[in-house]
Formats: C-alpha cells, structure tokens, sequence
C-alpha cells in the first residue's frame, strides 16, 4: 500500500510541475490553449442564458457601470477586448466572470450587496479568476490528477474490488489533498487581486470586510475547511483585512488620480 501511495504522490507531483505563474507569483499549471477557454466560457454563458431571465434597464446600467470601471483596470486586454454584461433574474446570491470575457450578476446577490463598493468587491473577485487563469488551472490539474490516477492503476495491475477500494482512497487522497486546496488557493487569490483592483477603480476596498460578514450571516452551516472548496468566511474576511494596508493606499492614489465611480442603481 505505501508503495502505490508513494507512486501516486511522485506521479501527481510531477504532472503538477508548474508551466506558468499567476500574477501574484503563485506557480500554475496551465495545459489548456486560451482559444479553447474562451470557447468553454462563451458556451457556458449561453447555456447561461438559456436556463435564466435576464434583467435589463436600470439594473443592469448598475451592474455594467460597475464592471466597466473593473475591467478598466485589467493589467491587458488579450482576456477579452470586451465583456459582455448580464443580471439574471436568480434569488441566489451569486456572480461569476468567465474566460472569453463574460460576466453575471444574479439578483439575489444585489439585494446583499447593497452598494456599488460592495458589488465591485464581487465582481473584482470574480474577474480575478479569470485574470489569474484558475479555470484553466483547474482544467490542467484535474487532467493531470486523472492521468497520474491511470498510470498508478495499470503499473500496479490493480484489478476487482480491491483495485476499487484502493483506486477510491487515492482518489479521495487527491480530492482532498490537491483539488481542494487549488481551489481554496485560487479563492484567497482571487479576493486578494479582487480587491487591488477594486482600490484601482476608485471602490473602498473596505466594503469587501462588511459584504463578508453579511455573506456570512445569510448562509448557513459550513463543511470543514479541508472538505470545503472555498476558505471558511473567517478565514476570508481575515485575509482580506490583512491586505488592506496595501489596498487602502492603492485607493486612496485612484481617488486623487480623479477615479470616484458613480454607479446609480436607479
């Protein structure tokens, strides 16, 4: 047994050798071309689109308003030299921003995300995944995390039952101890570059503290942390407000430099 654990390790570790490096550094996988990302974002928002009512009028003048000056700030336009801007009538508190330059806000979070500082923190979040290429992270580790699992299972001859039950513990072994941690790096990140660029844009990167505490009183109980995919709400508001010495001053420069949005929700 220690010997297949000891393969699987030496073969996820090499597949996850790192090939790039997101803009905080971090080393990245990244084995998917971009033509091919994009191409899976513009799919998913029309499948999107295609499963939910969308809002239009003042609502989504709100939403654009905001991720314009977002968007703005992105260090390059070869994510997308435009993205496409939707609300979804969804009483779900959520959003996302996809490879190919797409981004949705569902109406449930406007009604917790009270104000334009508030949402900038979502929708700089959001973007940040795509700035920082985690979908395509996600793709390569899981492809990579597969064929390790491949390589293990016919090296060993692992056939029958057995096979199964061992073939299931390296695959909760990989789970839990590369999947999920890639996602919950590529939350803390994301909130990390979301709100740099938010204090570009001229929004307080405060709001990101207080729309977390209200996110976590609205949900409910939490998975434990090394099951969960994303960082608990504890864990996120303080890593946010360890990162406000450097948001605050990034602030602060846009609002002399004249940035000071005006984002009107009616």
């Amino acid at each position: 047994m220690r010997w297949i654990q000891g393969m699987a390790v030496g073969a996820l570790s090499l597949a996850l050798a790192a090939c790039s490096s997101s803009p905080t550094g971090r080393q990245q996988l990244t084995l998917v071309s971009d033509q091919q990302l994009n191409q899976m974002g513009a799919q998913t928002f029309e499948q999107y689109q295609q499963k939910l009512p969308t809002v239009g009028g003042a609502t989504l003048n709100y939403v654009q308003c905001v991720s314009n000056a977002i968007v703005a700030e992105l260090p390059s336009s070869d994510l997308a030299p435009n993205w496409e801007v939707k609300v979804f009538d969804d009483p779900s508190a959520n959003a996302f921003a996809l490879p190919g330059g797409y981004i949705g806000v569902n109406t449930g979070l406007l009604d917790i995300a009270s104000n334009q500082d508030q949402l900038a923190a979502v929708i700089g979040h959001e973007v940040s995944h795509v700035l920082a290429r985690h979908a395509n992270e996600r793709v390569s580790t899981q492809q990579a995390t597969q064929l390790g699992l491949s390589v293990i299972q016919s090296a060993a001859g692992i056939q029958g039952p057995q096979g199964d039950a061992i073939m299931g513990a390296l695959g909760a072994g990989a789970q839990y101890g590369i999947m999920l941690p890639f996602s919950r790096s590529h939350e803390s990140e994301a909130d990390k570059l979301g709100i740099q660029l938010m204090a570009d844009a001229g929004f307080d990167p405060r709001a990101s503290v207080t729309l977390w505490e209200k996110m976590s009183q609205a949900g409910g109980s939490q998975p434990p942390v090394w099951m969960s995919t994303h960082p608990s709400n504890n864990q996120r508001i303080e890593g946010l407000e360890a990162s406000m010495n450097e948001a605050l001053p990034r602030f602060e420069q846009a609002r002399r430099a004249g940035k000071t949005p005006n984002c009107s929700r009616s």
